[in-house]
């Protein structure tokens, strides 16, 4: 509860001086504007200030407050100033200067002239174009200010009448030329609205043609046209309609401030557009290969992949917010500095949400244990029911759900049952003490030829050997693997091989000891000495042809015996069931 506190308090104290300063910066004169060291009220202390500040307030009417913009005298101000400020905005607005390039800083853009002066674009007048000039004056009550030069404004009467010649509102309806409305007469704004459908059958026709190669590519690869392509086709409409837009635009010759907001709403959807674009094909390119991944049984490359489309996603979005962001004008290394605190009080406070996250990124790439895994984790076993980004769930063997955090998991020493490519049989036998050498050879030999006969059984690993003197038995030692990785399918092939050699222990004459004590009363005949007279002379008889079995029987003796033993038995009623057509 605590971290939530402190999360929630950096991170409002963060939102809070990134929205001030995001505000701000959108000010005439960039943040300077609202630092109590600005002196000037208007904002002209850059010359983005400057020229910003006399745009808003000529097209906003107020054209005495725009004439203080201008460099003249106080006399001439007040007597031709407002005039004058309308003429210069109307040059402003049929002129190609880009706001976003005035500097914001007091000292100007070493790039656009000195400290002192500032070119900040040009009026065309024939085959000459005026500068637009910007200089730097000392101002009693503000200190030092930009203001229009009056070697500019000298030229302003001659250049409107010009202007005023070639105007194309003198061919239009006067109710559509004076009636303005937010900065603009209402014939631009009809121009705007009747220019969207024909921007929008441009970038239509565009992407049609941009699909013509990726159809004749299909076509003669023989591959169906997967509509998951046609998706795409709505962000490239969108990008290539705002740029179609933007260049019917540019023949309507919209004012400087209205253009300059205009061209940063036209960026803002281009750059969704893309961006748009961009998250379809990540999306459809990860789709493609955890199918790919899946279908080569990688299950877990196929999970890592659908975290991977997400992360992709989020990062795709975050920088198509921060272009926006930048689009419009406010300050990104204040929002990079408010990220970058809200990052890390959101990484202090979820330490354990991005363990278990980092936890189940290394498990799944690793490919440790995959979904219907039998696996012992610690002390616990049970199927693999899920793994999720933060845990992975078990259902044990008692049929209850652990939850284990991804964190703990990538740390813990996991036991995978499912991966065995066979499965160990190692039973160790007690025989009983009293029973002979000869009898414990036969036992042994047959037990052997047995697991080199049975055909679940592998023979280059199969071996028994005569182990130790237990306290009250003979101990034989069984190693050997059965092929099988299924636990049902080896439980049965165990139960068959221990009866079989409970067999041969019986025919051996011998029997299996217990921990306890026998007492032999008459009645009790001991052991079978008719048994044991048998398996005494079947040794001797492999002694005389020289095939006694042991440390193993001969090379060629195993090559025989291998699958001579019927699995399943013929009286077994899976055996007749695999026999029915």
């Amino acid at each position: 509860m605590k971290k939530l506190v402190l999360l929630v308090f950096v991170v409002s104290i963060s939102l809070h001086g990134l929205v001030a300063q995001s505000v701000t910066s959108l000010l005439p004169g960039g943040a300077q504007a609202a630092t109590p060291a600005a002196a000037d009220e208007l904002g002209r202390e850059t010359p983005s200030g400057t020229v910003l500040g006399f745009l808003e307030a000529a097209q906003a009417g107020n054209s005495r407050t725009a004439a203080d913009y201008l460099q003249m005298s106080a006399a001439r101000r007040q007597s031709q100033g407002p005039d004058l400020a309308d003429k210069l905005k109307v040059l402003m607005d049929h002129t190609s200067v880009s706001l976003r390039r005035l500097s914001t800083s007091p000292e100007g853009n070493p790039e656009s002239g000195t400290s002192d002066q500032q070119t900040v674009g040009n009026f065309s007048y024939g085959d000459v174009d005026v500068p637009v000039v910007l200089v730097r004056v000392a101002d009693p009550n503000s200190g030092k200010i930009w203001l229009f030069s009056s070697e500019t404004l000298s030229k302003v009467p001659e250049l409107y009448d010009n202007l005023e010649a070639h105007q194309v509102e003198n061919r239009l309806p006067q109710s559509l030329v004076r009636n303005v409305f937010l900065g603009m007469p209402l014939w631009q704004w009809l121009a705007l609205f009747a220019a969207i459908p024909v921007a929008l059958a441009i970038g239509w026709a565009v992407v049609l043609l941009l699909a013509i190669p990726r159809r004749l590519w299909l076509k003669l690869r023989h591959r169906p046209n997967l509509h998951s392509y046609r998706g795409m086709a709505k962000p490239l409409l969108l990008s290539f309609s705002a740029l179609a837009h933007r260049a019917i635009a540019g023949y309507l010759g919209l004012p400087l401030l209205t253009r300059f907001y205009y061209y940063r709403i036209i960026g803002v959807l281009i750059s969704i557009g893309f961006f748009w674009f961009l998250l379809r094909a990540a999306s459809l390119t990860m789709q493609r290969l955890r199918i790919h991944a899946v279908s080569a049984g990688r299950t877990g490359a196929g999970t890592l992949m659908v975290l991977g489309e997400r992360l992709l996603a989020a990062l795709v979005v975050i920088v198509a917010i921060l272009t926006a962001v930048s689009i419009l004008g406010f300050n990104l290394t204040t929002v990079l500095a408010g990220l970058g605190i809200g990052g890390i009080a959101i990484a202090f406070a979820a330490q354990k949400t991005l363990e278990n996250l980092f936890g189940g990124i290394s498990v799944l790439a690793d490919e440790v244990i995959h979904v219907g895994d039998y696996c012992r984790f610690g002390d616990r076993s049970g199927t693999v029911e899920d793994i999720s980004l933060r845990s992975t769930r078990i259902r044990t063997d008692a049929r209850t759900e652990v939850s284990i955090p991804n964190g703990a998991l990538a740390t813990m020493n996991i036991e995978n049952f499912t991966r065995r490519d066979k499965i160990l049989f190692n039973p160790a036998l007690g025989i009983r003490c009293e029973s002979t050498a000869d009898q414990l050879r036969y036992l042994l030999a047959e037990v052997r030829r047995m697991l080199y006969e049975h055909p679940k059984v592998e023979s280059e690993s199969a071996s028994i050997r005569f182990a130790n003197f237990d306290n009250s038995a003979l101990r034989l030692e069984i190693s050997s693997y059965v092929l099988t990785r299924d636990a049902v399918e080896f439980a049965a092939i165990r139960e068959d091989l221990l009866l079989r050699i409970m067999d041969i222990v019986e025919k051996s004459g011998s029997g299996f000891a217990f921990p306890s004590q026998t007492v032999y009363f008459s009645r009790d005949s001991g052991l079978d000495k008719e048994k044991a007279s048998a398996a005494e002379q079947q040794v001797q008889q492999w002694r005389d042809q020289h095939k006694l079995p042991f440390p193993d029987f001969a090379p060629d003796d195993k090559s025989a015996f291998r699958d001579s033993i019927v699995y399943p038995q013929p009286e077994s009623a899976v055996e007749k069931t695999q026999r029915l057509p």
